[in-house]
């Protein structure tokens, strides 16, 4: 059948070179595209295809999108394969999966065919364009160089085809620059069919940042071997420039230098993949006018200085904690790896405050926001105490407008102020269940209906009582209260709570209230969860267990979580805003296939405290709300990230009673050992100064708080497992004896952006998908979990048949058939996992924390009665919050290419057909970037 003649292409291609096969370029010529496609779907499909008229338009939408990507390509030519790429890649996500498979085998065949007669690749013969605008040659030797030591000692690499990919797309006048990323873009390319290449494009990102960072400072750039000797000179040049440009603490130069120059690892620059490398380049190292020139090394050594500026041996304290930077055994969050040792150290990670019933509080609160914004840190803000629509106002004798315009202007707030440059800027709204504005507070993220009352860019959670969840679960009444008419209402639960509650339910019975409104319990429960399906927001958090479980009860009330739910600290109006200081333990660093390794776990977890502790004293502080309430209390955030990539270490599957065994045995390790860790820094520096009343002072850990939490709830709707192996009693005794130096030890944050740096899956997350691309401010990564690809080596299965079949069932090993069924157990992804698994590890966990953990929920198939049954499981087992809801759909991934454009096969959570008491509606796959 001959192809239908075809439409002009648009014309925004114009300019655009192709670099043919042989290295000559020509012009861009759409309508080959054009004619391709439509002869591969009458090839593949045949008479079935339908009418000329429908091919045609079906192909011309297609032509233009490929067209749309490739003029996204940063250089002015773009080779022959990657426009085929581009063809792949607009077929898959078009659904056409059957042709764009047939094209794939077709390529790899002619790709063979060219290999086997085709004669040896020369030299080209081209020049290279400088920031001069001189043109010199190519120095094809150096490329040589470099791509040697990038794949040297790295397992199942070779320079060969990553030179290959660099000459396909090189063209002569290619600026230094461009030539600097195409070797990075080629090793890239090949991360799909091998995970270590990731390491090797770090390793030529490397080069380029080497480059870049030597120029900077005057010298010429060194390879890996020559920059080993000359890391000591090197950083010595850089501290000084950093100092003299006002970016870094002169103090620093009062170190002993030959000391730590002389403990400084070279070596550890190679152990990054490129995710995390080109993460830290992107936003972390040092720069001048955009020229980066801080390398890793010196970047791991400049925070650790930073956090031993008051240690007595400073230089001693300075290499041990540059020694748990720098392996990736431990990684502070990304405030302190920001700001450590400069100018303006503001370390913390993020920030709780109350906003109060009155004008001079709530503007006060936006101004807050912003200062503790503008240097990193995330934001949780408690607006229950502000009355609702239709209270009374005493002063104008006027009606509330209630809370929500208020809120509306601290989401603009959020996105003014973005963290300095560096990252968006991120808020959490919480407003309690009983609130008279919780309806409209569920409304927020909507996007639809008056967009005045709308807040699309800023957070919610539900703070939940008990009282509510046991009306739901007695199909009870709910009454909604404006909180200037039950003012006691926001410092109380547990008991209290429900008894002050009643008598208020009375009083307006008794036409004592004026502004209240009676729903079902059980039919604001099913609103709150839909909402969260629909918009992901609010999310659900338990504000019971928070604060009968809180070490500071004694000290105040926990009125809110912060912006990614694992912080839980008392917050009061006009008085302390909570602050806390995170930092995450990298658990595959500390297990082997035989289990734990739980003497190295007490090692890091013993300095890490005592990094996170000092990040109290020597923090630049914002507002004098924050300072005071974090030299009183000192709470830091212990955390850990990588748990599931302990288990595949081990073997064992996410959806196991192993598992869930697994993170009760880590997590009580991690406790013992940080509580132990922070008693003893009390007995070396002093206890915080509000630790007389506190649990731990009547020896009550947060493994015995249970029972204040069972015994709140009457011992009926708690179902948490008690056991325990280690020995609690002599710890208890030294805490009561020596006290402590924190009040709150641990909180386990999503990590979003270290885990990226050390290489590791987020927090405690399951696998997203096998293979996908991840997006963040540093662009489009592929990603695929090196794990399954060492699984699959060893049992012979690894080839680009089994890569095509992952971009094919989206990253799931369940429909490939060859692929054993302890493999797809083991390495099942996140909507193949029954949920009920996540949240019993969670329990597990939270019975050891005292604080809270950022818990994803995860359901393949969104239902009423499923979100109904999950977040009431949440609530039995004892959790103190939740976060995400994440819901996929039919259509799961963008593919990207076999042979990849490595940054479009992007994985994006959906929701899914509408389903009963569930609509519809686009979820995105978030990253909580403010914490860490």
């Amino acid at each position: 059948m001959a192809a239908p003649t075809l439409a002009p292409a648009p014309a925004r291609s114009d300019g655009l070179r192709v670099v043919r096969r042989d290295d000559q370029t020509s012009g861009f010529d759409a309508t080959k595209i054009s004619v391709a496609m439509t002869k591969a779907f009458l090839a593949v499909e045949g008479g079935e295809a339908g009418s000329s008229s429908r091919i045609h338009h079906l192909v011309e939408d297609l032509t233009d999108q490929v067209i749309t990507a490739l003029t996204r390509f940063p250089a002015a030519a773009v080779h022959v394969e990657q426009i085929q790429d581009q063809v792949e890649l607009v077929l898959m996500r078009g659904g056409h999966h059957k042709i764009a498979r047939s094209y794939v085998l077709y390529r790899e065949e002619r790709a063979k065919a060219r290999e086997s007669s085709a004669p040896a690749p020369r030299s080209p013969e081209l020049q290279v364009t400088g920031p001069d605008d001189l043109r010199v040659p190519l120095d094809w030797a150096r490329v040589e160089t470099v791509v040697g030591e990038a794949v040297a000692g790295v397992e199942d690499v070779s320079a060969a085809p990553v030179l290959a990919e660099i000459r396909r797309t090189l063209y002569d006048g290619i600026s230094t620059t461009e030539l600097a990323q195409a070797l990075e873009m080629a090793a890239r390319t090949l991360v799909e069919r091998e995970p270590n290449y990731s390491t090797v494009a770090a390793r030529l990102l490397l080069d380029r940042l080497r480059g870049e960072a030597l120029t900077f400072l005057g010298g010429e750039t060194p390879d890996h071997s020559a920059m080993t000797a000359g890391y000591p000179a090197y950083f010595r040049t850089y501290l000084g420039r950093a100092v003299e440009l006002g970016l870094v603490d002169p103090e620093l130069e009062l170190f002993d230098l030959d000391r730590l120059t002389a403990a400084i690892r070279p070596e550890r620059d190679l152990d990054f993949g490129f995710l995390g490398l080109q993460t830290l380049y992107d936003r972390y190292f040092l720069h001048s006018g955009g020229t980066r020139f801080e390398l890793p090394q010196a970047f791991f050594l400049r925070v650790a200085m930073g956090l031993a500026l008051r240690e007595i041996d400073r230089e001693a304290r300075a290499i041990e904690f540059y020694e748990l930077l720098s392996s990736f055994d431990f990684m502070a969050s990304t405030p302190t790896l920001f700001n450590s040792g400069t100018t303006r150290a503001q370390l913390s990670s993020c920030f709780l405050t109350t906003v109060d019933d009155d004008l001079d509080s709530i503007f006060r609160a936006y101004r807050n926001n912003a200062l503790l914004a503008k240097y990193s840190g995330g934001l949780g803000n408690d607006w229950t105490p502000v009355r609702g629509l239709g209270a009374h106002i005493k002063g104008t004798n006027g009606e509330s407008q209630g809370v929500v315009p208020f809120l509306k202007i601290a989401s603009d707030t959020a996105v003014a102020v973005n963290q300095g440059g560096k990252r968006k800027g991120a808020a959490c709204a919480y407003l309690e269940t009983w609130h008279v504005d919780v309806e409209e507070f569920l409304d927020l993220r909507k996007n639809t209906g008056d967009d005045r009352r709308r807040t699309h860019d800023m957070n919610t959670a539900n703070w939940v009582p008990d009282e509510f969840l046991r009306r739901v679960e007695a199909d009870a009444e709910w009454t909604l209260f404006s909180p200037d008419e039950v003012p006691d209402l926001h410092d109380l639960y547990g008991a209290e709570f429900a008894q002050a509650y009643r008598a208020y339910e009375a009083k307006a019975d008794r036409g004592e209230i004026r502004v209240f409104t009676r729903v079902r319990a059980v039919e604001l429960w099913r609103r709150m969860l839909t909402m969260l399906f629909e918009t992901g927001h609010p999310w659900i958090t338990f504000k019971d267990p928070c604060n009968l479980r809180s070490p500071q009860q004694h000290a105040g009330v926990v009125h809110s979580s912060n912006l990614c739910t694992e912080i839980t600290l008392n917050t009061s109006a006009g008085d302390e805003v909570a602050v806390c200081n995170l930092g995450s333990v990298n658990l595959l660093a500390h297990v082997t296939a035989d289990g734990l390794d739980v003497e190295k776990l007490r090692r890091t977890v013993t300095t890490a405290v005592r990094m996170l502790d000092n990040v109290i004293d020597i923090n630049f502080y914002t507002i004098p709300e924050a300072r005071r309430s974090n030299l009183r209390h000192r709470p830091i955030g212990l955390g850990l990230m990588g748990f599931q990539d302990a288990l595949f270490a081990q073997g064992i599957p996410l959806a196991s009673e192993a598992a869930v065994e697994f993170a009760d045995r880590s997590t009580e390790h991690l406790s013992h050992h940080a509580i132990a860790a922070s008693s003893a820094l009390a007995a070396e520096r002093g206890r915080y100064a509000s630790f007389d009343g506190s649990l731990w002072s009547q020896g009550i850990l947060p493994i015995d708080s249970l029972r204040l939490l069972d015994a709140a709830r009457d011992g009926d709707a708690l179902d948490v497992d008690r056991s325990t192996t280690l020995d609690w009693d002599t710890l208890r005794a030294a805490v009561q004896r020596q006290g402590m130096r924190n009040s709150t030890v641990m909180a386990i944050a999503p990590t979003a952006t270290i885990s990226n740096i050390c290489g590791v899956g987020q927090s405690i997350e399951p696998q997203f998908r096998n293979l996908f691309v991840k997006s963040n401010m540093s662009g489009d990564f592929t990603v695929i979990n090196p794990h399954l690809v060492r699984s699959l080596k060893e049992r012979g299965l690894w080839d680009e048949v089994m890569v095509a079949d992952l971009k094919y069932f989206d990253g799931s090993l369940g429909d490939i058939d060859r692929v054993p069924a302890d493999l797809k157990a083991l390495y099942a992804t996140a909507f193949e996992i029954e949920p009920r698994w996540l949240v019993e590890a969670a329990s597990r966990r939270q019975k050891w924390i005292d604080q809270a953990q950022s818990l994803n929920l995860y359901l393949a198939a969104p239902s009423g009665r499923t979100l109904d049954e999950l977040y009431r499981l949440a609530w039995h087992k004892g959790l103190k919050t939740t976060y995400y809801l994440r819901a996929q759909s039919a259509t799961h991934v963008e593919k990207s290419t076999l042979r990849g454009t490595d940054g479009k096969l992007r994985g994006v959570p959906m929701a899914p057909d509408p389903v009963p008491e569930a609509p519809a509606c686009r979820i995105e796959d978030p990253e909580c970037e403010a914490c860490q």
